[in-house]
């Protein structure tokens, strides 16, 4: 039940935070994009497009968490971020093909998987 517990808390947290980075890309493109580890140019507002996508693909992808949290079903959850970690990877190799910086893709978008994965761990581990 701890477990659970702390599992829902960090899955909140998860939830939270990429709604915020989602809109962040909407409201201030390029420096989120800066942010994710790549750079747009100044002067090209055809990339704004895809950034407000990749926003509103965040936003989605944490009120899925809020969703889930109040279904109150930890394991479907857990399911959830598991399948969702496939996010962060994607972007970590996405800066890393792009030539972004490795401290970005490491740091921020493997360390969201590895937080996702650990706390899906917490959640799959209790009873169902």
């Amino acid at each position: 039940m701890v477990r659970t517990k702390i599992g829902y808390r960090l899955s909140g947290l998860v939830g939270a935070a990429i709604i915020v980075i989602g809109a962040r890309f909407l409201v201030a493109p390029r420096a989120a994009a800066a942010g994710y580890g790549i750079t747009t140019d100044q002067d090209a507002p055809a990339s704004d497009p895809y950034l407000a996508a990749k926003g509103v693909r965040d936003i989605a992808s944490g009120v899925v968490v809020f969703v889930l949290l109040a279904a109150g079903k930890p394991h479907i959850l857990g399911r959830y971020l598991v399948a969702a970690s496939i996010i962060p990877i994607g972007d970590s190799i996405n800066v890393l093909r792009s030539n972004g910086p490795k401290a970005t893709a490491y740091g921020v978008h493997d360390t969201t998987a590895a937080v996702m994965l650990a706390t899906a761990a917490l959640l799959l581990s209790g009873p169902e």
